[in-house]
């Protein structure tokens, strides 16, 4: 027979069982460093909101060790150190190199990575599946994306080739899309052409090269050196009337063409989910790495129009979103 005192026990136990997890976790103080290849902040408030939805609150039971390496990649090793000696609970990254440097220097600290194009070729994980180690997160690459860019700025602007990919030379993930556009190219035959950039003025100069009559447009890579300098690309193509398509819609916001991608914000907010499994004890080698599976077709009416290319009827009406 169950005592009175055990009952009462018992009903006691289950009616705060609730309020003492969320008491708990409020009385908990974490640490989490993020670490950003560009100087752009969307994609951190992103998170932080994520982290908002679990109960992660920034300055209250959070202190958030935020670094930044504006688009220059010589700069990513040292934040990485700086980060790994303050000995966070978690460190969230955004990026493949980014991720590389935190693999290759801790074992201990549980990271989540975002926007990584292929983290088995990059050497971050062993398998999507079982991630093996202290690092799991999400890509951002898939294969069909590649040709769907190429596809997706054909309808807009039908041309001769070249079709030049401009993209960070020292991103080995950027690479690896090369490869497969031009891959792809080959069955098209439509020759694809590098834009190999590191600084504003390397996009300047090589953006500066690519001249219409040669050109059936411009595949804007998403990377530290490129987001970093979005308005400047943006500018850049206008200048040129270069009819480019872009693997985030951040560049189409700020004036460019369209773009083709996942939707990153999402992305990182639910790493923010991976990152409150983690701080209340899972495993990031038990965490799968995800794939993007649905993408966001945007378009800039009114970029099309200084550009003068007439948008096909079938095209706008495949497109998540129009901007007048």
């Amino acid at each position: 027979m169950l005592r009175r005192r055990e009952f009462i026990a018992i009903v006691t136990s289950a009616s705060v069982s609730p309020r003492a997890a969320c008491a708990q976790q409020s009385a908990r103080h974490v640490r989490i460093g993020y670490l950003s290849p560009s100087r752009e902040r969307a994609g951190l408030q992103c998170f932080l909101k994520g982290l908002e939805q679990h109960g992660w609150i920034d300055g209250r039971n959070l202190t958030l060790e935020y670094r930044q390496a504006e688009g220059q990649a010589d700069r990513v090793p040292a934040l990485v150190a700086e980060l790994v000696v303050l000995k966070p609970d978690l460190i969230a990254v955004a990026g493949t190199q980014g991720a590389q440097e935190l693999q290759r220097a801790t074992r201990e600290i549980p990271v989540v990575f975002m926007g990584v194009t292929d983290p088995i070729a990059s050497g971050i994980v062993a398998s999507l599946a079982h991630p093996g180690g202290n690092v799991t997160g999400f890509s951002n690459f898939n294969q069909a994306l590649t040709g769907k860019l190429l596809e997706l700025l054909r309808s807009a602007k039908s041309t001769a080739s070249p079709v030049y990919f401009l993209y960070d030379s020292a991103n080995a993930a950027k690479v690896l899309e090369l490869r497969e556009l031009q891959k792809i190219g080959q069955t098209l035959a439509i020759a694809i052409e590098a834009l190999q950039v590191r600084s504003s003025a390397e996009i300047e100069r090589a953006l500066g090269g690519v001249t219409v009559p040669n050109s059936a447009g411009l595949i804007v890579s998403v990377d530290g050196v490129t987001v970093s300098n979005r308005d400047l690309i943006v500018q850049q193509v206008a200048k040129h009337r270069l009819p480019a398509i872009y693997q985030t819609r951040e560049f189409v916001d700020a004036g460019g063409l369209m773009s083709y991608g996942m939707n990153f914000c999402r992305q990182f907010q639910r790493a923010a989910m991976y990152a409150d499994k983690i701080l209340k004890g899972s495993k990031p080698s038990d965490l799968p790495v995800e794939l993007p599976t649905t993408y966001e077709l945007i378009i800039n009416a009114k970029s099309a129009k200084a550009l003068g290319i007439e948008l096909s009827p079938e095209l706008l009406a495949r497109a998540d979103e129009v901007i007048e």
